[in-house]
């Protein structure tokens, strides 16, 4: 493993432990976890490796594979402000964690991730990795929902994204061959496995080559609009509501949706829109599975794609692109962009005896659109996989 030699490289020494996190796939129930929403998810056999020593002069200090700049602070003298930079989240899920536990002993790590950034929680699957060896080394043994909450906040209040707790929960709770079915209003969760009469199937992952845009500010402002939404919702319903940060569409019934949504700025409506019929497919997605019916799980899943890009309104052209091609490309039961949809890849879920053909259609008619990707976009066939829980 590339990260294991490279830690040889640096220390001179052999790392004590390799660290594993998987990468997820969501597919129905994007874009609707910050407001309480439920969804579904696939940890895959794919994600980050952290090979890792502790140093017990409390001191963090990591490298990645993939970003050039060491990152190094102390157990106990985390900064209190980002620093802009790939490792602000772990500095952040340290500060977290350590209101939950006295930290002693930091260590020396370097990070491989084994699928190109974007759209696979890569930021979340890094912050868990980290806070399992940061755990292991210190002595100490959180909950699976104190490690989703300390990286949550490591999200939301040190680095600034707007986002839910989706990633985390799929990439920890998931199980080979079963669908996280989550709510997360409170984390009731159901693994629901997959019937032996299911069809097939494989996850593909679809990188479109795109690795940094400048839109993250887009994705809190989708958050923001939501929940604008679910404010002038219970405000024109004469609904008790309090601060801004601590309304969700989850606690306005469809009906008031319903009868006020014509009333809503536009961009409101749409957001709301998505979030409610989002909800929808999510149950009706996991009765589906639980029936073994793959081929209305994928439709729903283009279905989830289609309201992001024109409800959400997110998605690259890049990501748009992928996801019309997989519409028309026989073997996929269905699929959407995931993550954000600024950059990154599509996931979809394939009749594995249409690997081939699939792999063919869609590297054609993608490039066909975008030939300066040619180096850049890549295909990668996954299994479903344990979370992190479950190793």
């Amino acid at each position: 493993m590339l990260c294991e030699e490279r830690f040889f490289e640096i220390y001179k020494k052999e790392a004590e432990e390799i660290a594993f996190c998987p990468y997820r796939v969501c597919p129905i129930g994007a874009h609707s976890d910050h407001n309480l929403g439920k969804i579904t998810g696939l940890a895959i056999d794919k994600g980050i490796h952290l090979a890792y020593r502790p140093k017990h002069n409390g001191v963090v200090e990591l490298c990645s594979l993939q970003f050039d700049k060491r990152a190094q602070w102390h157990v106990r003298e985390v900064p209190r402000e980002k620093e802009n930079d790939w490792a602000d989240y772990l500095r952040g899920a340290t500060l977290k964690l350590s209101q939950l536990y006295p930290l002693q002993v930091g260590l020396s790590g370097v990070i491989e991730g084994t699928l190109p950034i974007g759209g696979l929680s890569s930021s979340a699957a890094v912050v868990l990795v980290f806070l399992h060896a940061l755990s292991r080394v210190n002595g100490i043994s959180p909950t699976p929902a104190e490690l989703i909450q300390c990286s949550v906040k490591a999200e939301n209040q040190y680095v600034g994204v707007s986002s839910g707790k989706l990633d985390q929960s799929c990439e920890m709770y998931s199980r080979s061959n079963h669908l996280l079915y989550l709510d997360t209003r409170d984390d009731q969760y159901e693994l629901i496995p997959t019937k032996a009469s299911m069809k097939p199937y494989k996850i593909a992952i679809f990188f479109s080559g795109v690795e940094r845009v400048l839109a993250g500010s887009k994705f809190n402002m989708r958050v923001d609009e939501c929940r604008s939404a679910a404010y002038a919702l219970a405000a024109y319903a004469g609904m008790e509501y309090g601060k801004f940060q601590e309304t969700n569409l989850r606690d306005v019934p469809r009906e008031i949706y319903d009868r006020y949504k014509d009333r809503l700025p536009h961009n409101w409506m749409l957001r709301a829109e998505h979030w409610y019929t989002e909800f929808e497919r999510v149950e009706r997605g996991a009765k589906a599975w639980k029936n073994g019916n793959l081929e209305e799980f994928g439709r729903l899943s283009f279905q989830s794609g289609w309201s992001s890009i024109y409800n959400w309104e997110t998605g690259s052209p890049e990501l748009k692109k992928l996801y019309d091609i997989m519409t028309q490309t026989d073997g996929i039961y269905g699929g959407r962009f995931s993550g954000a949809g600024f950059k990154g890849c599509c996931m979809a879920l394939i009749d594995p005896s249409f690997e081939e053909s699939i792999r063919r259609r869609v590297t054609e008619e993608y490039l066909k659109e975008f030939p300066a990707l040619k180096d850049k976009f890549s295909i990668h066939i996954c299994e479903s996989a344990d979370g992190v829980m479950y190793r």
